[in-house]
């Protein structure tokens, strides 16, 4: 038995963390090992420590092991093989050694932090609480949520180092097996030495090379549990505040939580204008370099004698004159997403504040140019996505280059070719453009234009494969 515990110490590079406790009953030895770290001690101490100085009181005859196994209190006991302590280990487990026999019984220490309020994904009118590093927490946020055995959990673990645990949830009733059976497949496939967070499964089970997203991610249990009840399928990794849901539409970003905690006709209004922000952000710098350098009678003339008369001093063209103001948002924005949020804000503000009259002021950059941008970058920053976000800043100064060789030309053919992307992509087999290419018609009652929840009667036939109607148990 010393040879094992030793062998194992060797393994772990005789770390200062690995406990070997020597405990003597009956004339025989038993030895308790866990990891200090991940292994709670007071519960080590509490319970089997306690537990076991009983059997030494008592001087109980017969089987130790039988004894030990059946005395020692926990959640989760269970024998072991000899090639799975090291992995239990590591798991905050506290193993029992008798007689090459193994007991493990589960004593993780509390390294999580409790549940928050969402970051991120704010909510006005939803519920507060979000998902954080915990994976049982996590579930169990679901779990309150959709008290059905319909719900169905498959775990997995994941990097040869890591062993990171991951639980693919979809309701068994509604979702697609085909959906399930491809999200297995692509996850069974990774072959890595860790995972360390969601975002490593999502750049891993991704096909596609597009730079819009087709996985969505989220910190709300609320919009899991809304998306598993369509027929989804959602990714938890352990470690990790954010879900993965599968398969991701277009349509899915135009949409929040909040908007099923008000009236339809308020998140109709919402949803539009999430829609021609999308629009303002990709287009607006493009459109605007296009009719003052090349299409300058599709303006009226009093409007082209005022840009005109604003670009009098500055030294560069317009596309010239864009980009700078383009470069000089971001690099504010990513210092006001680093730095701390209590000087954040107020360093963005002064920045552009100061920038943006110093650079008028010096001849530089034109009102005119300014706003553009800025009304651009402002329609940007209304989708909560990271990945959306950095897909319309691609696309703003890809139109912005053509149209300034092609004019309204450019634009045109731009518009086109993101139109193609978007119609041409996929997420995980179905199309992300869905509903409205293809066109379901169903689907578009809830879609930019949202009718009352009682209208919406069917699940999306892309998704739900067996239970179609809403509230019916198949």
């Amino acid at each position: 038995m010393k040879n094992l515990i030793q062998d194992i110490k060797d393994m772990c590079g005789n770390s200062d963390d690995i406990v070997v406790r020597d405990i003597k009953i009956n004339n025989q030895h038993i030895y308790l090992l866990f990891n200090e770290v991940l292994a709670n001690g007071s519960d080590i101490n509490d319970f089997i420590l306690k537990d076991l100085s009983k059997l030494i009181i008592d001087n109980h005859d017969g089987d130790l092991y039988s004894l030990v196994y059946n005395t020692v209190n926990g959640n989760n006991v269970k024998e072991l093989k000899e090639d799975e302590i090291i992995d239990h280990i590591f798991k905050g487990f506290c193993i029992i050694l008798i007689d090459n026999k193994y007991i493990a019984v589960e004593m993780k220490a509390d390294l999580d932090r409790g549940i928050n309020s969402t970051d991120s994904e704010v909510s006005i009118v939803g519920p507060k609480d979000s998902f954080n590093e915990n994976f049982n927490t996590n579930i169990g946020l679901i779990r309150r949520r959709l008290r059905t055995n319909d719900l169905y959990l498959n775990t997995l673990f994941i990097g040869k180092s890591s062993r990171t645990k991951v639980g693919i949830c979809y309701m068994h009733s509604i979702v697609s097996s085909d959906l399930v059976d491809e999200v297995m497949s692509r996850l069974q496939k990774i072959n890595t030495d860790g995972i360390i967070d969601s975002g490593y499964i999502r750049e891993r089970i991704i096909k596609n090379d597009t730079s819009f997203p087709v996985v969505n991610i989220t910190e709300r249990p609320d919009v899991v549990s809304q998306a598993l009840l369509e027929g989804k399928v959602a990714i938890i990794v352990d470690n990790s505040p954010y879900a993965l849901i599968i398969p991701t539409f277009f349509v899915d970003f135009l949409h929040t939580p909040d908007d099923y905690y008000q009236k339809p006709i308020n998140t109709t209004f919402i949803r539009i204008i999430r829609l021609l922000a999308f629009i303002i952000a990709i287009f607006l710098p493009a459109y605007y370099v296009s009719i003052t350098t090349h299409n300058t009678s599709s303006i009226p003339i009093t409007l082209l004698t005022n840009f005109t008369s604003q670009r009098l001093t500055v030294p560069f063209p317009a596309f010239i004159e864009a980009l700078i103001m383009i470069i000089s948002f971001e690099i504010l924005r990513e210092s006001d997403t680093r730095i701390p949020s209590k000087m954040g804000t107020s360093v963005s503000i002064l920045g552009g504040l100061v920038i943006g009259d110093a650079a008028v002021n010096a001849g530089i950059i034109s009102p005119i140019m300014i706003i553009v941008i800025a009304i651009s970058a402002i329609s940007g920053l209304i989708f909560t996505s990271n990945a959306l976000s950095s897909t319309i800043r691609y696309y703003r100064i890809f139109l912005l280059i053509i149209a300034t060789f092609f004019g309204l030309y450019g634009v045109f053919i731009g518009m086109m070719f993101l139109i193609i992307n978007l119609c041409s992509i996929t997420s995980f087999g179905f199309p992300y453009m869905a509903p409205f290419s293809p066109f379901i018609k169903q689907e578009m009652a809830d879609a930019l234009i949202r009718v009352k929840k009682k209208k919406i009667d069917k699940r999306n036939p892309l998704l739900a494969e067996k239970n179609m109607v809403r509230g019916k148990q198949s």
